[in-house]
């Protein structure tokens, strides 16, 4: 019998009548035996003031009691059964005494359990849903396999342990019911509670498919599948039937957000396909991600991610020297900063580094600054958003690079970044222009 992994995201486990949907979607593919469930949404941002926001003792509570509304509507649809609300107090009275921790604030590790909460609670209530409509679940808990470091907020995951505990602990129940577990959490040697990041539902998904060798994983959104472009940039934007790895995996890089970018890392290792598709209209069906498509078009679909910061390190000693580029980057690495685009001239080197809220501003300090400040001159710009063209045999098909950028001739391009594979082109624009940007892309490649 084919095993399939599927995992609902926050939307898709929002409420009561959310979660019907998903418990359809179960029950309709007795293939699926392992459920991987996110917070329900909105429960996951107030779970990240109560850890990182110093608050006074009422907003504590308001927080607190906005979570326990979300997560009491969706138990009053099962009919509050006595044994879920016992356990669904327990979890909220651990939220409440987490919250109210003097440490909260300076322990990485409370944090981590505090944000854990959202996806237990929601396990546990989807688990009982499953039961009332008829099909044998249980709530797992994937502390016990998802093993991880114990880099708290950003944990990364020990593969070959995972794939130990998820036979000795998951495997043998997989005929007997059908688990349901938590997404974007894990624990250490120490069993500490570990999160694997934001947007990590779709790694755990991955990582279990991987590790039980299964042979689909799904992840059920709001949206039918992926899109040529966010949708909500253009009305034109389709749904894909189909995507490889390569090109999935670019999107996810440079700003998909229908998909997690360590998605799929696993899936490439276990040549797992994915699906992606809507948890409110499953009929309509969605996109696969394999690792051999029926068409590889030059012009798959187009990414944008905002907020990139822009670097630029200059110097005379550049020139004809060996070792200048090593320094930047070692300096960059002791900052914990990721380059994600690289362009050189004779004396200076510009680099994009991504800008995820409370992540590369805070790094990218004074400090930072001033060590780049010992080898080079340095300037940072920022405003600016990343666009990128996703396709295939871009470096040597004749006349893919002219069109693209024929139809952004009336543009400003601070970066291009070209040729490193032949899946993307990526152009660096201001924030203000980004939207017409790829609106006139989309309809050049894709509208003809």
């Amino acid at each position: 019998m084919s095993l399939n992994i599927a995992k609902f995201g926050g939307t898709s486990v929002a409420n009561i009548d959310a979660m019907r949907n998903c418990a359809k979607i179960v029950i309709d593919n007795p293939s699926t035996r392992v459920v991987v469930v996110s917070a329900a949404a909105g429960v996951t941002n107030y779970l990240v003031q109560l850890a990182n926001e110093e608050l006074t003792s009422e907003q504590i509570n308001d927080l607190i009691t906005k979570v326990e509304e979300i997560e009491f509507a969706i138990l009053a649809g099962l009919e509050s059964p006595p044994h879920v609300m016992v356990k669904l107090n327990e979890l909220l009275s651990l939220l409440r005494e987490l919250a109210f921790h003097e440490e909260i604030l300076h322990r990485p590790d409370l944090k981590d359990a505090i944000l854990s909460l959202g996806e237990r609670m929601s396990s546990l209530l989807f688990a009982e849903l499953l039961c009332q409509m008829g099909q044998q679940a249980e709530n797992f808990d994937a502390r016990k396999v998802i093993k991880t470091d114990n880099e708290f907020g950003q944990a990364e995951p020990d593969i070959q342990v995972i794939a130990v505990q998820a036979e000795k602990l998951m495997k043998p129940e997989l005929e007997r019911t059908v688990l349901v577990t938590q997404g974007f959490i894990g624990s250490d040697e120490q069993d500490n509670t570990t999160t694997l990041g934001r947007g990590g539902s779709d790694y755990t998904a991955a990582l279990l498919a991987e590790a039980l060798d299964a042979d689909t994983c799904e992840i059920w959104t709001d949206v039918i599948g992926v899109y040529t472009t966010d949708p909500r940039i253009t009305d034109k934007a389709r749904p894909l039937p189909e995507l490889s790895f390569e090109e999935a995996a670019e999107m996810a890089t440079f700003g998909a957000k229908v998909l997690h970018p360590a998605t799929m890392v696993p899936a490439v290792r276990k040549n797992i396909r994915v699906f992606v598709g809507s948890s409110r209209e499953p009929e309509k069906g969605g996109t696969w991600i394999a690792k051999n498509c029926q068409q590889e078009p030059h012009y798959r679909a187009l990414t944008r991610r905002k907020d990139q910061v822009l670097v630029t390190v200059k110097t005379p000693s550049m020139l004809y020297a060996s070792g200048f580029l090593q320094q930047v980057f070692e300096i960059l690495a002791n900052h914990h900063l990721s380059v994600d685009l690289v362009t050189t001239s004779e004396i200076a080197v510009s680099l994009t580094i991504d800008n995820p809220p409370n992540s590369v501003r805070a790094r990218l300090n004074k400090a930072t600054i001033e060590d780049l400040k010992q080898i080079s001159e340095v300037t940072v710009e920022e405003g600016y958003d990343l666009v990128t063209v996703v396709g295939n045999n871009m470096h040597s098909a004749a006349g893919v690079s002219s069109r693209i950028f024929n139809a952004v001739r009336d543009f400003n391009l601070r970066l291009i970044c070209y040729g490193a594979n032949p899946h993307n082109i990526s152009i660096l624009v201001k924030d203000d222009d980004s939207t017409d940007v790829v609106k006139v892309l989309h309809r050049d490649l894709f509208e003809g």
